[in-house]
């Protein structure tokens, strides 16, 4: 009897994590969504991305959470997120994300001061979406592309602003992952299905760390048949 192979690094990677099996690979989507001109149209609102792909898409908000560890998950299982920061939230912290970012994954807009925007004025709204894009040119080097207002919360006036700041998309979700770890479902079915924008809430207090959170719905994407996708590649 032949001894097996040994483990390549995909496999030791899947295995150190504790996912029965290797992430799929994402596939490249063959049409993206055109993104408006900015600053001529407000942008649209994606709570799902329309696809026939058999992936999901994972997004953290406010950056509150740090942990370390969770860059090494995204680099070694090649984990395409997105992260939606806000500035108040991440203070000090841009470091994290910087590293975030260097190991793939998305950084985009998630207000300065994470107010409700609905019902404010014009110019408070752009001065919270203009000035979190100009602080994370300023530390990254690019302005976002996506924005996600906070609590979900918009008007016409949120996308007028948002056209003007140079955004292409708002997003927000079909799927929330609270900090326990359950799932909610904003209409549709109550299952994971090709894409869905799943927002993985902040810890509530039950000590299931991001990177736990992030691996039971891991699971359940493979149990599914779907895997992650890159949501910057799609909207």
């Amino acid at each position: 009897m032949r001894p097996h192979p040994p483990a390549g690094p995909a496999e030791r990677a899947y295995r150190r994590w504790g996912l029965p099996a290797p992430l799929a690979p994402a596939p490249k989507p063959s049409r993206p969504s055109p993104a408006p001109a900015a600053g001529r149209e407000p942008p649209p609102v994606v709570r799902r991305v329309r696809t026939r792909d058999k992936v999901v898409f994972l997004t953290y908000d406010d950056g509150a959470e740090r942990d370390p560890r969770f860059v090494d998950m995204v680099r070694e299982l090649r984990l395409p997120v997105s992260v939606f920061l806000t500035d108040s939230v991440v203070g000090p912290g841009y470091g994290h994300f910087a590293r975030l970012r260097a190991v793939g994954a998305g950084i985009e807009n998630h207000t300065l001061d994470h107010p409700a925007l609905r019902g404010l004025p014009y110019a408070g709204q752009r001065a919270e979406i203009c000035g979190q894009q100009d602080k994370l040119r300023s530390r990254f080097g690019v302005r976002p592309r996506l924005f996600r207002p906070p609590y979900g919360t918009y008007d016409a006036t949120t996308r007028r602003a948002a056209a003007d700041c140079g955004v292409s998309a708002l997003v927000l979700w079909r799927v929330a992952m609270t900090g326990a770890g359950g799932l909610t479902y904003a209409g549709g079915a109550h299952h994971l299905g090709p894409g869905d924008i799943v927002a993985v809430d902040p810890d509530e207090g039950t000590g299931l760390s991001l990177r736990g959170r992030t691996l039971r719905l891991l699971r359940r994407l493979q149990k599914r048949g779907l895997t992650v996708g890159r949501l910057e590649d799609y909207v």
